[in-house]
């Protein structure tokens, strides 16, 4: 069995092996997780400048990103500004899938007597 060996003496990203192990992801959301994985903390994000260090275009990085969050390992944080324009988007990347603590409204068969954002009183027991 060949042994490959590869001399680690500079820029190089340490990083969990969990999303590469992950059945779940295809190949292009691994690449392009551990390619964000590798930016500084700071890094500023966004669709157009991914695909523009990318070979991929605008929408495999859109495709990619979408199914990031829907596996757990990205979030996406609208930023708005004055008279609730959007401003910009954040991101929070996970190197194992986040769940979050509540989840979303139902959007597609809201319940209209009592709605999900309706202050709701706790029955005493």
């Amino acid at each position: 069995m060949p042994v490959f060996r590869i001399e680690r003496t500079h820029d190089y990203t340490v990083m969990s092996n969990h999303h590469l192990k992950n059945p779940q992801l295809t190949l292009k959301a691994k690449g392009l997780l551990s390619m964000m994985l590798s930016f500084p903390d700071a890094w500023n994000y966004s669709e157009r400048g991914l695909a523009s260090i990318c070979k991929e275009g605008v929408d495999a990085i859109h495709s990619a990103i979408k199914e990031l969050e829907k596996a757990g390992y990205m979030e996406r944080h609208q930023l708005r500004g004055k008279g609730g324009k959007i401003v910009d988007t954040e991101y929070v990347i996970y190197e194992k899938p986040h769940k979050p603590d509540m989840a979303p409204p139902d959007t597609e068969n809201p319940d209209m007597a009592e709605p999900d954002a309706a202050e709701r009183e706790i029955p005493e027991n």
